[in-house]
């Protein structure tokens, strides 16, 4: 099968995902992708994607299931019949429903699943006090990463279209699982230790942090827990002091310690 192009989308608050996608790019032979950054306050994917772009799809794992800022920003896509890479990150627990729900959210936009694979970040909800799958992906998870785009580009190269190919199964339920709420509880700031570098209110996917007179002000109602404000704040004065998600991080520690490794499905 022959590809003329290549696209990356991503929703990655916290660059995890970013950069599983940049390893898969070079496994395929793509390092020249055009790469479409969803994470962005307002951004949406675009255009067509037909029968000779292989589009990459990358999105992290929220309680085991898609954020659902990331599948409103992916609904604009056209697959138009093109093959398609999908790929979830989560934060060495389980990724449960997210692969399947977009598996069948891109065959819902017009593609053809030709590859999916799950891998491992650091959670955002990961602090020196609960570290959870810190540093991850590393080197290992990267190579596993460009190992998948080599199997892909492989399956491609030796099919002449997807009409050739059987459909692609993931593991996943229907129905999915409830996903995880949002809105409420959002990250504080130190202010003693804010230099108010505005990092935060870049960081942020939703733009519901805002830097005023009076310091930074988060709006929680909007807020997606994401942690990317927290990860990218040069002080550390970005903290999440909620009671109940530090006794989820707590768990998290205790009960995620053991290493899980990326897998794939071409």
């Amino acid at each position: 099968m022959h590809i003329d192009a290549a696209k990356l989308f991503s929703f990655s608050p916290t660059g995890t995902t970013q950069k599983v996608l940049e390893g898969i790019a070079q496994g395929l032979g793509w390092p020249e992708a055009e790469r479409f950054d969803l994470t962005r306050p307002k951004a949406q994917a675009q255009g067509v994607c037909g029968s000779g772009v292989l589009t990459v799809i990358g999105s992290p794992v929220y309680a085991g299931r898609l954020p659902a800022e990331a599948v409103r920003r992916l609904r604009p896509l056209q697959g138009k019949g093109g093959p398609a890479v999908l790929v979830v990150v989560y934060g060495n627990r389980a990724y449960e429903d997210a692969l399947l729900e977009l598996s069948n959210l891109a065959v819902e936009l017009g593609f053809f699943p030709v590859g999916a694979g799950a891998f491992i970040g650091e959670h955002s909800f990961s602090t020196p006090a609960a570290p959870v799958a810190v540093g991850r992906p590393d080197a290992a998870d990267l190579g596993l990463a460009r190992e998948f785009g080599q199997a892909v580009a492989a399956k491609l190269a030796a099919a002449p279209g997807t009409a050739a190919m059987d459909p692609l199964l993931v593991p996943g339920n229907m129905p999915y699982r409830d996903g995880a709420t949002t809105g409420g509880l959002a990250p504080e700031t130190v202010a003693d230790e804010c230099e108010r570098c505005g990092q935060c209110v870049t960081a942020c996917p939703v733009g519901c942090v805002h830097l005023e007179d009076s310091g930074v002000v988060t709006d929680k109602a909007a807020c997606i827990r994401c942690c990317a404000c927290v990860k990218g704040c040069p002080t550390g004065a970005r903290v999440m002091t909620d009671a109940s998600i530090q006794a989820i991080a707590t768990r998290l520690a205790t009960n995620c310690k053991d290493r899980k490794e990326p897998e794939y499905f071409v």
